[in-house]
């Protein structure tokens, strides 16, 4: 429910403090009601004391008129307060009040403090008094305290909900001042990439778990940092380093051919070496673009202009790569604008999309090539009547090194890389690219699009 630690933590709070409160009401509930109660108790004996003092030493020579009149004498002051039977040890009634309208009060065995209801008076708090052979049994109205107490209850789940909003507002603070070294990690992390490697987390002087984290990732961006420039190195170093031997290979094979000493068979060797040799050459070609754009040294030549002139310059030469495999091409673009990019790498993308299109469409097959630009955005589609990835491949083709055997998009000559050089190119012009199959037709939907 909640996706956020600051939410979690306020409401964690809020909670352990209504809980806490609502714990604390419950108590001062218990020991508010059990002292009124007490007064009460306190009220019945005193008016019970009163009634044997009234009785005086000699009330069981005294017969039950005389007895009634003793009683009434004393209790008809305070008829509107109490309610009064009294019976001897034979369980003979020898008064009640008239205030009881001839309703007895209850009698709970083995207890002589305890609550009652009675009919036409309503709740009350009954006291048993035993002495001499007397049993004087009083009680007192207690519908004032429940009252008090209902009123209690209404304040108390005033008070909670009152303390449940309060405590909210108090834990989303403190949740936020808590997490904001947290968040300012998050901040830090999100703009750590591959051309600023060298910026850390902000370690606070205050030796904690978030600091002792914020360190731990400083040490893990420093093996990082080192290996990415291990890796940058290494490929652009080795890139340089190989194109010279290749270029000599490249030379050499060439001017045997000129020669023209071999054999047919050892001519179409020649050939075949040279063809090896320009596969090489375009694969650290690729790899060097890709180096230089890891580095941030990649620069683009971005121009605002129609991409329509654009797209009808290309369209040809896609045209002819696609016929000369014995394929058709359809071409379409539709919207009026301007987009700002670098025609030169933008047709490098679309030759590499059409060539992939060409290597998964089956013969007499069609590749789409279809553009619109609206107000903000650019986009380019090319599909094919190939038979598609597997679901799960989709993202991961644009990957290096990545080839999906057995879908037709890779001819076993594939270096893995054209579709990842698409996307540096795309990011480059702040754009993206993403491929989808294309349903109920079967074939591959590879989509890019450019801001306008």
């Amino acid at each position: 429910m909640f996706h956020s630690i600051g939410a979690r933590l306020a409401a964690w709070y809020a909670l352990a403090a209504t809980i806490t409160l609502a714990c604390l009401f419950v108590v001062g509930y218990v020991l508010l009601y059990t002292r009124l109660m007490h007064g009460l108790d306190l009220l019945n004996n005193s008016e019970a004391q009163q009634l044997r003092t009234y009785l005086g030493p000699d009330y069981a020579k005294l017969d039950l008129e005389e007895i009634d009149q003793r009683i009434r004498e004393q209790s008809e002051s305070a008829k509107v307060l109490f309610y009064i039977n009294v019976h001897n040890t034979s369980n003979n009634i020898m008064f009640y009040s008239h205030n009881l309208n001839g309703v007895m009060i209850p009698d709970v065995k083995g207890q002589h403090r305890y609550d009652a209801q009675l009919p036409g008076v309503g709740p009350v708090r009954v006291g048993e008094y035993v002495h001499e052979g007397l049993d004087i049994v009083v009680a007192t109205s207690s519908a004032q305290v429940n009252t008090a107490m209902g009123d209690y209850i209404e304040i108390c789940t005033a008070l909670l909900t009152a303390m449940l909003i309060v405590s909210v507002g108090i834990g989303y603070g403190i949740s936020r001042l808590a997490l904001r070294p947290v968040r300012s990690i998050a901040e830090t992390a999100r703009r750590i990439g591959s051309d600023n490697l060298s910026e850390r987390m902000p370690v606070s002087e205050v030796r904690d778990e978030i600091s002792n984290l914020a360190r731990l990732l400083n040490e893990m961006f420093d093996r990082l940092e080192t290996s990415f420039g291990q890796i940058r190195r290494f490929t652009a170093e080795a890139s340089h380093e190989l194109k010279t031997p290749l270029s000599l290979v490249r030379l050499h094979a060439e001017k045997l051919l000129v020669d023209g000493r071999f054999a047919p068979a050892q001519e179409d060797a020649l050939h075949t070496l040279l063809e090896e040799v320009s596969y090489l050459d375009r694969i650290i070609d690729r790899l060097l673009f890709l180096s230089r754009v890891d580095a941030k040294v990649t620069r683009l030549d971005p121009v605002a202009q129609d991409p329509d002139p654009f797209l009808r310059g290309f369209a040809p030469d896609a045209s002819a790569l696609v016929e000369d495999r014995g394929l058709r091409f359809h071409f379409t673009h539709a919207g009026e604008g301007t987009v700002r990019f670098d025609a030169k790498w933008i047709r490098q993308v679309l030759l590499n999309l059409v060539s992939n299109a060409i290597k998964a469409s089956p013969a007499n097959g069609e590749i789409r090539l279809a553009s619109k630009l609206d107000d903000d955005t650019w986009r380019v589609a090319v599909e094919d009547d190939g038979r598609g990835l597997p679901p799960g491949e989709l993202e991961h083709i644009f990957e290096r090194f990545v080839r999906v055997p057995g879908t037709g998009y890779d001819d076993g000559k594939s270096s893995g890389l054209g579709l990842s050089i698409c996307r540096s190119i795309l990011d480059l012009h702040g754009g993206r690219i993403h491929a989808e199959n294309i349903a109920g037709h079967g074939g591959l939907r590879v989509v890019f699009e450019i801001p306008g």
